[in-house]
């Protein structure tokens, strides 16, 4: 009888903690993606065991024979690194758990299935493992119809098979992840939940259970919850703590602290391991301020304790970043500890380290989306079930109203601007054991998890990224979605490495990265719930120029006029400090460590540095306008309860998607854009810098040549499109940006592109009557095509082009992005473009900007294309 597999376990809980060294405490590699290599892991031994770190569970969803081919045995090469690893971990005095993830497929009342089983733990316990763990986390809570027949539930299944899988391998250290893993998934409640009773009563005592907290990801850990679900699991459970994972969102990597759990849990709780960033060489701060958390003295003064700390606190923006209180070195303080870290992290950065191959990003994409919610503001929102990679689970989430009253804005209209990547053909095999420094990858022949079905919102179903889509964004081409395919990385790293303790820094010199420079690099990609210090202070500074930009106007010496003008600077600051960050990055020894975290920063510089000339150029006074309340997206950081919504963690991080580089382009005023923030990283590590900064007289003549080498590529051209450019320059726009390139070793940047507009061309009295009083049959021939082309909803003419050496497309959509901006900031959201016909590489080009063609002139020569935003 499957029933006297179980154990009937006392009522007394006994707490196992680090008053006898028991607690666990170290990192468990358990997302989607792609894992990290044998020779990272031995790295991380190393580290753990220095910083008094006790215990590694091997559980990367995406290697092969961990989960979607977990009955396959290992083969012999795969068996020596699967030995190596063990037998490094122990070396360092780390305890290693197998975790194995048998419930996509398995039949438990199937005998042939359970030796299956045994035999596959068997063999990894012949390699000198000593530890395993069973994850049914990713799984349907439906039994099949044979096990209907031998067990009373679920629950009743997992422990008969989990109690006897113990037993057989003599009982050895065993941590079990239920299905259940957190009070968000507990049906109906963790009191009442039957599923999280029968493992309690049922469960061998000895074996450990694993919880997430109050959510997939919880943003806080209270000991009241801790001492729930304490009672009804029978003993203190280990904590997976998906805090710093980032699997579910290809634009965020968390660099932030260890935080908003106190040390007065230690007591309450097994261990804790993180389930940190896909990225391994991303992962130093928030495993180094775990340890430092795991090692605090709880006998403190629980009220200067940090129980919550700074993570309860919404107004982040007073905080100095680098103040940090002075409090007795027993206790944990956040900031603190990540200052510690930083000082630890430093030499990591010039330890030699190669890479090759593309820049990418390990996440797993599909093409799955995030449907749009309805806004009200007469209630909360009801947040849509929202397909995601929960770091453990692979299911749907499901989601009930917000309790939160202060929300008003549409939580998932962040959908708007986060990246569509679409491209791989199907689930990709990944085996982070045939060599100690790659993994290798090939496409998976097998069955996949079914998605969901629409009244199944707990069913399992595959989601491994950022796929949010906007309703108006156009789809993605495979050349642009499949460019961070996990398929595509082969990481090598197999050239001698400078060891833990060799790297001097003593011997900094002003090109390597500083203090300052990671302290900026993690506020900019903080925490899940929250932005650091001064990625709030560029959010701050850009609204308070752009809501006060009618101010520029007036008498330059105008007190409030110089403080616009010294918070202008203040920002440009900003975003030298944040160019600087990237191209010292760049220059780092540690080449894998630069590769992880490259897209991440590229972007963010990106960002950052268009939203600063859009500033510089509200502060040339050319704004068409003097209003106070100026455009800016509908739903932003400021708007009503976003910021509160966002940090409170009544919802799980994967509504916010895109982090900080999210809420800053929010800010810029195109609404119809989402397609601009569409574009790959590019796959070559580049220094780099564009610029995009206003017309200035003296660049008139590059512009002229750079539009004449654009059109060469067309066999002939329509007469009245040979000048285009030159007249709209005699109209003498106002709304003329172009874009700087400037490379290492340049003395000064040159010109790679430029975005003209005229608003509202039929109004352009003006500039008309000059055109018309001028004799010149081209000027005239032009000023026709111009007129022709202007539309009710696309009354304002365009002209833009980007040099054909300038490979990194995101350059001309941010172009763009600042030219719209302009326009929107004078009235205007429709424009139009004059095209060769017969010039496809142009017309292709303002394609990718998402322009559609509206009509062609009588002789079919010129094709108008138009977009509003």
């Amino acid at each position: 009888d499957s029933t006297n597999k179980m154990a009937d376990v006392s009522l007394g809980i006994h707490n196992m903690n680090t008053k006898n060294g028991n607690f666990i405490c170290g990192v468990v590699e358990g997302f989607y993606g792609r894992p990290w290599t044998s020779e990272q892991r031995k790295d991380l031994f190393q580290k753990m065991k220095k910083w008094g770190m006790n215990s590694y569970i091997y559980a990367p969803k995406d290697d092969s024979k961990h989960r979607a081919n977990w009955r396959d045995l290992y083969t012999v090469e795969e068996a020596e690194h699967l030995t190596s690893l063990i037998t490094s971990a122990i070396e360092n005095g780390i305890t290693f758990y197998y975790a194995l993830s048998p419930g996509l497929d398995i039949t438990y009342s199937n005998s042939k299935e359970v030796l299956t089983l045994k035999r596959k733990l068997e063999q990894v316990s012949q390699f000198g493992c000593v530890a395993f763990a069973l994850l049914f986390d990713d799984i349907d809570p439906e039994m099949s119809e044979a096990d209907k027949e031998v067990f009373h539930s679920f629950a009743h299944a997992q422990v008969s098979i989990t109690n006897e899988v113990y037993h057989h391998l003599n009982e050895p250290k065993f941590i079990v992840c239920p299905t259940q893993y957190c009070a968000a998934r507990a049906v109906p409640n963790v009191p009442n939940s039957e599923y999280l009773t029968t493992l309690g009563s049922k469960l061998v005592p000895e074996i450990d259970i694993m919880w997430t907290g109050a959510k997939v990801i919880s943003r806080v850990l209270s000991l009241e919850s801790i001492e729930e679900v304490t009672e009804v699991l029978k003993r203190p459970p280990v904590i997976w703590d998906n805090l710093h994972a980032n699997d579910y969102d290809q634009k965020r990597v968390f660099l932030g602290p260890y935080q908003g759990r106190s040390p007065d849990l230690i007591p309450k709780l097994r261990g804790v391991v993180t389930n940190p960033n896909c990225e391994f060489w991303a992962n130093f701060v928030a495993i180094h301020t775990l340890a430092q958390w795991s090692q605090c003295n709880v006998d403190g003064d629980r009220e200067r304790n940090e129980s919550v700390c700074a993570d309860i606190k919404l107004e982040t923006e007073s905080d100095d970043c680098n103040e940090v209180p002075s409090l007795p070195l027993n206790m944990y303080h956040a900031r603190r500890a990540l200052r510690n870290a930083i000082v630890d992290w430093l030499p990591e950065f010039q330890r030699s380290r190669q890479a090759s191959g593309f820049v990418t990003k390990p996440q797993v994409l599909s093409s799955l989306a995030v449907p749009p919610a309805v806004l009200t503001t007469s209630a909360p929102p009801i947040v849509p079930p929202v397909v995601v990679n929960t770091c453990i689970a692979l299911t749907t989430a499901t989601t009930t109203a917000a309790a939160v009253s202060t929300i008003a804005p549409q939580l998932s209209a962040l959908a708007d601007v986060c990246t569509t990547v679409n491209g791989n053909s199907g689930p990709i095999v990944m085996n982070s054991l045939l060599s100690e420094t790659k993994v290798c990858t090939e496409p998976m022949d097998c069955n996949v998890t079914p998605s969901p079905e629409a009244h199944k919102p707990s069913s399992p179903t595959p989601l491994e990224a950022d796929q949010a889509t906007a309703n108006d964004a156009p789809a993605t081409s495979n050349e642009e979605g499949d460019a961070n395919g996990a398929n595509k990385m082969l990481v090598d790293s197999s050239s001698p490495e400078s060891s833990l303790n060799d790297v001097d820094v003593s011997d900094w010199t002003p090109q390597q990265l500083t203090m300052e420079d990671l302290t900026l690099l993690c506020d900019l990609f903080y925490l899940p719930f929250e932005h650091g210090t001064q990625g709030v202070q560029i959010l701050q500074e850009f609204y308070w120029l752009h809501t006060n930009a009618h101010l520029v106007a007036s008498d330059e010496n105008k007190p409030e006029v110089i403080e616009w003008k010294e918070r202008e600077k203040k920002l440009e600051g900003m975003s030298n400090s944040v160019n600087r960050l990237f191209q010292k990055l760049n220059a780092i020894n540690n080449k894998e460590l630069m590769y992880e975290l490259y897209p991440y920063v590229w972007e963010m510089r990106a960002v950052i540095s268009t939203l600063n000339s859009y500033i510089k150029w509200l502060g040339g006074g050319t704004s068409g306008h003097s209003s106070d309340s100026p455009a800016i997206g509908n739903y932003t950081w400021f708007s009503k309860g976003w910021k509160e919504s966002f940090m409170s963690g009544e919802q799980e991080p994967w509504v916010f998607r895109g982090g900080l580089t999210a809420d800053l382009q929010r800010l810029i005023p195109v609404d119809g854009g989402s397609d601009l923030f569409v574009y790959k990283v590019p796959q070559v590590v580049s220094s780099t810098i564009y610029t995009i900064r206003e017309y200035i007289d003296i660049d008139k003549d590059q512009i002229t040549d750079l539009s004449q080498f654009t059109r060469s590529s067309s066999e002939s051209s329509p007469d009245h499109l040979e000048r285009l450019v030159e007249c709209i320059l005699r109209l003498n726009p106002k709304l003329c940006f172009v874009v700087e390139e400037k490379n290492e070793g340049d003395d000064k940047p040159h010109l790679a592109g430029y975005a003209i507009a005229i608003a509202n061309i039929l109004n352009h009295s003006s500039a008309v009557e000059e055109v018309e009083n001028d004799l010149e049959p081209w000027a005239r021939d032009i000023l026709k095509c111009c007129i022709a082309g202007a539309k009710p909803h696309h009354p304002s003419i365009i002209v833009s082009a980007i040099h054909p050496s300038v490979t990194d497309q995101s350059v001309s959509k941010r172009l763009i992005i600042c030219l719209l901006a302009a326009l929107r900031s004078n009235g205007s959201c429709g424009v139009f473009t004059p095209v060769c016909a017969s010039n496809t590489q142009q017309l292709d080009s303002y394609v990718k900007l998402g322009f559609v063609e509206m009509s062609r002139d009588e002789a079919g020569q010129t094709a108008y294309l138009g977009r509003v935003f």
